[in-house]
């Protein structure tokens, strides 16, 4: 269940992404400009969906939102090394690079957010290879 809302709230995201950085490419906007503007709204956005829905009950802190905004900023360098790729060495356009490193970083996003969202887990830990 919860992958499946993952799914769906990381296709919200991705579509909110996708269509930022191909508008903000329109109006002459570099991909890595048009790339922090999209992390500033999608930062935002996927923490409000993926605490109040996809991971339900966890916790909406401060140290939630930068442990998850840390996990998103990780997509920062790889959207922009992998836009240079597609972009410049390649020389695919802005509206079809975009979504191909979209689609490369959603598994990536989906295991840091689930840690980052998880909240606290209780502090004695067994060891499953070990004696209790």
């Amino acid at each position: 269940m919860i992958a499946g809302r993952a799914l769906i709230v990381g296709l919200v995201c991705a579509i909110t992404h996708n269509v930022i950085m191909i508008a903000l490419d329109r109006v002459g906007l570099h991909y890595a400009l048009s790339l922090v503007v999209s992390f500033v709204i999608v930062v935002v956005l996927g923490f409000r969906l993926h605490s109040g829905w996809t991971f339900t009950g966890a916790p909406r802190t401060p140290a939630s939102f930068g442990r998850y905004a840390l996990v998103a900023s990780a997509n920062y360098p790889a959207s922009l090394a992998g836009m240079f790729v597609f972009v410049d060495l390649v020389g695919l356009s802005v509206p079809i690079a975009s979504p191909v490193v979209t689609v490369l970083l959603f598994a990536l996003n989906f295991l840091g957010n689930r840690w980052a969202l998880r909240g606290r887990q209780s502090t004695r830990q067994t060891w499953p290879l070990g004696p209790s």
